[in-house]
Order: C-alpha cells, then structure tokens, then sequence
C-alpha cells in the first residue's frame, strides 16, 4: 500500500483548486443553474413495480423489490417484449418513469440515449468527443450505468468525464474532467466505477493523483501515487466540490452509502483498500487494506453489507473477507488470506448477492474455473458449488435468481442455501434465425461478453450482450 503523503495543508489547497476549476467549468460552458428536483412527467405505461434508476437497483445490492415473478418461465424463454442494437460499451441503462437511458460508444462520440422504455422510441440523445483508448485491448466503451435522480441523469465516461443532464430534453447542467481537475492516471480499464447518489451530493470514486504522476509508464499504477481524492462528493445540482477524501487510487468497485444503526455510513473499496467515511461531512473514518500484490490485479466487486458486516470478494489474490465494523473501526470474522488454494469465494467483475445470512455468487477469475457458490456469510463455509456456468452474475427477485452467464445463457433458480435450485434455462436466441459465429448451434441473440447483471424494473427483465440489449416479460402487469 502507498504510504499516506498528502499534508492536511496540500488537501485543503487542492480542494481549492478543483472547486474553483468546477466552477470555472460551468461558467465557461454558460450552464444555467438549476434548483428545480421536481421529477419530470411519467410516461411509464406498466404501474405496477419500480424504477431502477442506480447500479445494482435501488437499494445498490442486486435486488429487485418487486413480487408475481412467472415460475417457472415458459418453454423457450419469457416473452421477448423488443430488442435493440447496441453502441460499444459494457453497462446496462437506467430506467425511470417510462424512460430508459442507454450509454454507450459510437466510433468517437460517448453517446446518452433516452428512449421510451415501452416502444424504444428515442426521445433525445446527448454526445460528447472521447479519445479513450483501453491499454489491455478491451473495447472502449463506457464502463458505468448511468444514473437518475429526479430531472437529472449522471453520466461517467471512461475517459473520466462526469456529466449532469436534464432527463427531459438532455441539456448538459454541468460537467467535471475528472481526469484533468484530479490528476487522474488512467487506470487499466479506465473509468469503470458508476457514481451514487446521496442526499445533495453525488459520491464519485475519482482517485487522483499529484503532479509528476502522469509521467509514470502507461498501467505502471505501482509508481502513481494518490492525492487525498479517492472519494470526491459533487454538489449533485451545481457540481462544485463538496469534499475529497482518501488517500488511494480508484478501482472498478462502486462506492456503497447505507444505514449502519442510526447513521449513515459510506463504504469504498479502492484499488488497495476499503475507505470507511462519514458521507455527510466528508471524514474518513478507517480504512482496511485488501488487495491483492501483483501489479495488474484490480478490485471490481462493490462491498456487500449486511447490517454491521462488510463483505469484500476478488479474484487475483487474498479472495474474500468479512469485516465487523465498529465506529472507529473492524476487525476481521474470518479471511481467505493465509488458505493458498481454497478460497471462499473470488469474485471479479460481478457481486455477490446477500439473502438471509448467506452470500451468493459467481467464483472465479477466468471462465473455465468459475463456479456459481453460496457462503454462510457468518462462518465462511462453502454451502454448494456449481461449476460450468462460466462467469455469471446474479439479480435477486421474488425468492428467485436470475443468473446470466458471460455467454448470454439464462437461468432462473431458487434461492437456496442448501443446493443449486433450478427452475429454469434458456439461450436467447435472434427472432431472424441465423446460425452463431461461434458455430455452436443458432445465433444467439446475447454475444459473449455478457458481463452486466440483469436489471428488473416494473415487470420486465433488461439484459444485455456485446451487442444487444433484449427486454422480456417476467412478471405479468
């Protein structure tokens, strides 16, 4: 871990800077402030259920509130209600009050649709210039979900730029070069960590970095240092700084703020660490090192909390721990650390899933080995194992999973602590017919990689491919 270098005085200098270069920012640009949190118009056609308008659902876990799932699905799938063509990118839309926005990347432009989520009609688009380049070869498309709150839509580029736009008509309220005003050196995968939402302000992993850093190798993160913005909290109308916090670099994890007793607490787990702060005024808390040694390894599953306890999960190194966190700080229940083959779980890009004390999720770094698991998250003990679902990630609704494994194959279990429950499988397959390029039987309609976990909103399950992003019926309005 980076020694700890920033002087309470170089922070306070630097918060400074950047809110004065977010203010600069917005008078340049001539962005009109708007105190207006009036949500817009619904044009939702199907009352019944919720809007998912953050990462992970509305509680930021992977799980959907909503009831009246169909058990088991039809033969050949749950009715497929429209599909759609897909820009480049990995992250799944937001969906709020009948519409549904959509970022991705068309050739050098990172673009915002807002659809009707009914028909996919587009109501406007939002594009800006991007001249990301993945240093591994990945595609260059946004990483992060967009996220809604009231009349306005956040989106995070990977190239690091932050924009605020109105939901109604897409006009930019205000905009932060992230990677510019902090100092940020490019991560392996760029910017992949979604923004959140809390009160006035939205919480962003930023993870900056002092003057000189961006002169260290590109991917060479082991020779960058951190400049106290690990966590910078926006103003979510203005965009002005609010505070920074953290001396650590960014990672692909989404900050986690939620109630812990009486208070609220905010938890991000950086590329070395878990940051534990206050997210009302801004102070760290503590903070627990967790991340593997070797260079290229990255933290990309948010942290699990169930009360008082903090689960964290990858996949390159010391694999899972659980934490009892305290006011000043945790201590650890039990931890992979010191077991060299059989670690709990490894999780990599997807999180596990909380229910009733035990934890589920896909283990494993690489497709061959990973297997879906379920952990008593009390004790650590590997209830059940299931292997050959390659990598897969989990949405919770009604009792039920839905798991959607990186080669676009649904299944719908039950959940169970006691076995792997299936009810039901099914490959979407395109409505045109055609054979897959993979030769391996008719097309499918969701291509590899299928990394994003299904999102549920108002009845009906989005899921996406490389590609495609295909919208079905799975609970009747």
């Amino acid at each position: 871990m980076p020694k700890l270098f920033a002087s309470q005085r170089l922070l306070q200098s630097l918060r400074r800077v950047v809110a004065a270069a977010a203010v600069v920012t917005m008078a340049a640009c001539g962005f009109a402030q708007s105190p207006a949190t009036t949500p817009p118009a619904d044009l939702g056609v199907r009352k019944r259920g919720v809007d998912w308008e953050a990462f992970l659902g509305p509680t930021g876990d992977g799980k959907s509130p909503e009831r009246g799932l169909i058990v088991p699905w039809p033969v050949g799938g749950p009715k497929l209600v429209w599909q759609i063509p897909l820009g480049v990118g990995y992250g799944m839309p937001a969906v709020s009050r009948g519409r549904l926005f959509l970022f991705d990347r068309h050739k050098s432009r990172a673009r915002l649709t807002c659809f009707n989520a009914a028909t996919t009609e587009e109501l406007w688009r939002f594009e800006y210039e991007t001249d990301y380049q993945d240093l591994y070869g990945y595609n260059n498309g946004p990483r992060c979900a967009p996220v809604v709150d009231a009349d306005r839509v956040y989106i995070f580029g990977a190239e690091g730029m932050l924009h605020c736009l109105s939901v109604v008509d897409g006009t930019l309220r205000w905009k932060v070069d992230t990677a510019r005003t902090f100092g940020v050196v490019q991560n392996f995968f760029g910017v992949g960590s979604t923004p959140v939402v809390e009160g006035d302000l939205l919480i962003v992993h930023v993870g900056g970095s002092p003057p000189g850093s961006s002169e260290a190798p590109p991917g060479a993160l082991d020779f960058v240092k951190p400049n106290g913005t690990a966590v910078v909290a926006f103003d979510k109308l203005s965009g002005q700084v609010r505070y920074a916090l953290g001396d650590d670099l960014a990672s692909y994890s989404v900050p986690r703020i939620v109630s812990v007793g009486s208070r609220r607490r905010g938890f991000v787990w950086a590329r070395y660490g878990l940051i534990a702060f206050d997210p009302q005024r801004g102070k760290q808390e503590f903070y627990f090192p967790w991340r593997a040694e070797i260079l290229e390894s990255v933290n990309a599953s948010n942290p699990v909390i169930a009360g008082d306890r903090v689960f964290l999960s990858e996949c390159y190194g010391p694999g899972s721990v659980l934490l009892k966190t305290r006011d000043d700080g945790c201590e650890v229940v039990w931890s992979d650390a010191d077991l060299r083959r059989e670690k709990r779980m490894r999780t990599h890009w997807n999180t596990a899933v909380e229910v009733d004390g035990f934890v589920y999720g896909s283990s494993g770094r690489h497709t061959n080995e990973a297997e879906l698991r379920c952990v008593e998250l009390a004790t650590g003990h590997v209830k059940w194992s299931e292997p050959n679902l390659t990598r897969s990630s989990l949405t919770f609704v009604d009792g039920h999973f839905i798991c959607l494994t990186e080669y676009g194959e649904l299944l719908l279990l039950k959940v169970n602590p006691e076995k792997f429950d299936l009810v039901s499988r099914f490959t979407p397959l395109r409505p045109e017919g055609g054979a897959d390029p993979t030769g391996l039987g008719p097309a499918r309609l969701l291509s590899y990689p299928a990394w994003a976990a299904a999102i549920v909103s108002h009845g009906l399950m989005y899921v996406r491919g490389e590609n495609r992003l295909a919208c079905y019926e799975i609970i009747p309005d």
